[in-house]
């Protein structure tokens, strides 16, 4: 299968009296003489931005496309001008591609010359993501948040959605490199372009001219910067209306991982979320004492291994912005995957050999094992109350019955609730939400004491299961993988194929905990749902399957891979609610569309079997 996506090469950095340059183009980074003085000039003052953020209505958004990253000195100024002037409700999305992204030693060395800029530079360098191919996302306010698309810049604008106000066309000079001003990018300038979009670039070259203008902009030379004497300032015709921000009411149905990551991800866009979940907060699924943050890498691109990627680095930035070791409700200190098979090797050895994975996320440790340098193990429970803990979220015990189009939500308890949008997040049946072809595997995770030996545990282990350092005095083994088992109570089988599996792998480890004579002092059984092609569900259900009206939203099908997928995917489904710039591409968003399987609402679906804990 071919990849989708080149590896990612980081940028070739020198440093010539303080500013870095880049010899493999011939060229600096940013005015030699002043840096930020030429970025505010040619970019923020050549775009209008001061005037344009002032006049904002409340809730609007506005949004900035940039050909170029490099050091991030422009959209980070553009930050701080839209801190100063744009109303507090207002939203600024700012989207840059970069082929050859600075390793962050550089970057940090080239935002350290910038004072003013350090609390937006520190939430760059805080989140700043290693160098895999596709899109990430970097919150650097409340309100301004940056997607940054690692390839080459045509091609990541075709996979981008939105539609831009204002351009910042920056990069290397056209003579020195040549592809970033070709026409192909200049098409994809036009087509993300909405009536009244301006441009602004630092060169006013024939090539680039001529390109632009044939893409539609009307240009206009002005006088340039510091040595330059001209640059280049354009607008597409029409006139530039002001968009808002959607909100309103939310009904979020389930209280899981997948729930409560939804929550918090509109909460934050600033909808009022209510939240439903008929056994409690991470009682079903979500419910174990705790899970692993891991991921399968893998060498080829695709779609799917890039959503697992993505989302992986993603859950890993999230939970690292939210202190989950300093509040004690885990640790990502690296997971240790083990070699089971001959399969498996090779695909740890192409993900490896592929530039996808950095030596800094993905390395061998002896023969027959990867450290996952960013993985870890989490509390689910803790982590879905401190998501849910936020002042625009509302949660109630309840459970849905029926979804009609209008957002009315009637409850099996006879009441009901209304709401601008619905997100479903269980895989409990409600009538008037589609159909999915769901499965349900049951697994069974063994809880056993810690000994003096494996409280010294610091990782945890993937094999055929997995194994965690010890939380409140146990180590959780597991799970089984039951395709054909519907059975909710737990059974001493599971518990002996859970041990079985541990000291086949890991038998020092085994060992350790006791060998024959582990002490078992709980057990949980749940039920993971998936569908056939094993991507989660999550995105918006299109209107023609859902009769417009209310939208309506899934996350599902998250199987054994909820702690990783859930916050990715509920920054997708919120901002598909919020008409915010989406923090995947084009292809990861219909691999995981509800629309794939294009059913019409089912109000008969079976419910999952119903697990106890013991």
């Amino acid at each position: 299968m071919q990849p989708d996506f080149d590896p990612i090469v980081p940028g070739r950095v020198e440093w010539r009296a303080g500013t870095p340059e880049a010899p493999g183009f011939g060229d600096a980074y940013f005015s030699r003489e002043d840096g930020p003085g030429e970025s505010r000039a040619v970019f923020i003052d050549g775009n209008d931005l001061p005037r344009r953020f002032e006049a904002l209505p409340p809730g609007a958004l506005f949004v900035i496309g940039e050909t170029g990253f490099g050091t991030g000195l422009n959209l980070l100024l553009a930050a701080a001008e839209f801190a100063r002037r744009a109303p507090a409700s207002a939203r600024l999305a700012l989207l840059s591609a970069e082929k050859h992204p600075l390793v962050p030693a550089d970057l940090e060395r080239a935002l350290a010359g910038w004072p003013p800029l350090k609390p937006l530079s520190d939430a760059l360098l805080d989140q700043y993501p290693p160098a895999t191919p596709g899109f990430h996302r970097v919150r650097l306010a409340d309100n301004v948040d940056l997607t940054l698309m690692f390839g080459d810049a045509a091609e990541m604008w075709r996979r981008q959605r939105s539609e831009i106000d204002a351009w910042f066309l920056d990069g290397f000079a056209p003579d020195r490199n040549p592809d970033m001003w070709s026409p192909r990018l200049f098409g994809q300038v036009a087509a993300h372009s909405r009536p009244g979009t301006t441009l602004a670039t630092f060169t006013v070259a024939g090539g680039v001219r001529r390109g632009l203008a044939g893409a539609g902009f009307a240009l206009e030379r002005r006088p340039g910067f510091g040595r330059k004497r001209e640059r280049l300032e354009g607008r597409l015709p029409g006139e530039a209306k002001p968009r808002h921000v959607r909100r309103g009411r939310a009904l979020v149905i389930g209280a899981g991982l997948a729930g409560a990551s939804a929550a918090r991800a509109l909460a934050e866009r600033g909808w009022q979320v209510s939240v439903i979940d008929r056994t409690g907060i991470a009682a079903g699924g979500s419910g174990n004492r705790a899970g692993v943050v891991y991921t399968t890498p893998s060498g080829i691109a695709t779609p799917q291994n890039r959503f697992y990627q993505s989302s992986f680095l993603h859950a890993a930035r999230r939970l690292e912005h939210h202190e989950i070791e300093r509040r004690g409700i885990g640790r990502l200190n690296g997971v240790v995957q083990h070699v089971t098979n001959a399969r498996q090797r090779r695909r740890l050895a192409s993900a490896l050999a592929s530039g996808h994975w950095p030596e800094t996320e993905l390395e061998w440790i002896g023969d027959d094992a990867v450290l996952i340098a960013r993985g870890g193990y989490l509390r689910p429970e803790c982590w879905c109350r401190l998501l849910l803990d936020h002042p625009a979220i509302t949660f109630g015990k309840a459970a849905a019955r029926r979804l009609d189009r209008e957002g009315r939500v009637e409850l099996t308890d006879g009441a009901a609730q209304t709401a601008d949008a619905v997100v479903l997040c269980t895989a409990a049946p409600v009538e008037g939400t589609p159909a999915l072809p769901l499965r349900f595997i049951r697994g069974q995770v063994t809880e056993c004491r810690a000994t003096a030996a494996s409280r010294n545990w610091r990782r945890a282990h993937c094999h055929d299961g997995y194994l965690t350092p010890a939380v409140d005095g146990v180590h959780l083994v597991g799970a089984t993988f039951d395709l054909h088992d519907s059975n909710p109570e737990p059974t001493s089988e599971s518990d002996a194929a859970n041990l079985a599996a541990l000291k086949r792998r890991l038998p020092e480890r085994w060992r350790q905990l006791g060998g024959d004579g582990i002490e078992i002092v709980g057990r949980r059984v749940g039920f993971r749902a998936r569908v056939n092609d094993y991507l989660p569900v999550a995105g918006l259900v299109p209107a023609s399957i859902n009769g417009g009206g209310c939208p309506l939203a899934l996350s599902l099908a998250h199987g054994s891979r909820g702690i990783a997928n859930t916050p990715l995917a509920a920054e997708l489904i919120a901002d598909r609610l919020s008409g915010l710039p989406l923090p995947t591409d084009r292809a990861i968003e219909d691999a995981l569309s509800p629309g794939r399987f294009a059913t019409e609402p089912d109000p008969h679906r079976a419910p999952p079997p119903r697990a106890e804990s013991r």
